[in-house]
């Protein structure tokens, strides 16, 4: 499963080698904390998947791992079964959605949320 890593500026998305070889991917995702409009929590991720497989690969219901063209962009999806995941909206960058399958959903939203610094408490 997907490791992800977050960091007072970015949160990398650090796929198996399992995962790249089905995303058709070499390299892990990035993206600046400043770019995520949404973090979401779904039960059921395999809504959320829209468009087209353009590069990845697909068994319904069971995994999708790749990248997904719609009209208005292209999505990242790691998701393996029933799992949980988060979906992340994004403003700016490669992705317009990342949803990824973890075991760790709210620990993630949790961790995502910005701390307030002293100057916003003005």
């Amino acid at each position: 499963m997907a490791q992800l890593r977050v960091h007072p500026d970015r949160i990398e998305v650090h796929l198996t080698p399992a995962e790249k070889s089905l995303s058709l991917r070499s390299a892990d995702i990035v993206v600046q904390r400043d770019d995520i409009r949404s973090a979401t929590i779904t039960d059921d991720p395999w809504v959320w998947i829209r468009g087209i497989r353009t590069r990845g690969s697909v068994v319904p219901l069971v995994v999708a791992v790749g990248a997904w063209k719609y009209h208005g962009g292209l999505d990242f999806v790691v998701v393996k079964g029933k799992r949980q995941a988060v979906v992340l909206e994004l403003a700016a960058g490669e992705f317009a959605r990342i949803i990824l399958s973890t075991n760790h959903a709210a620990a993630l939203i949790d961790r995502l949320k910005l701390v307030e610094t002293p100057e916003d408490a003005e």
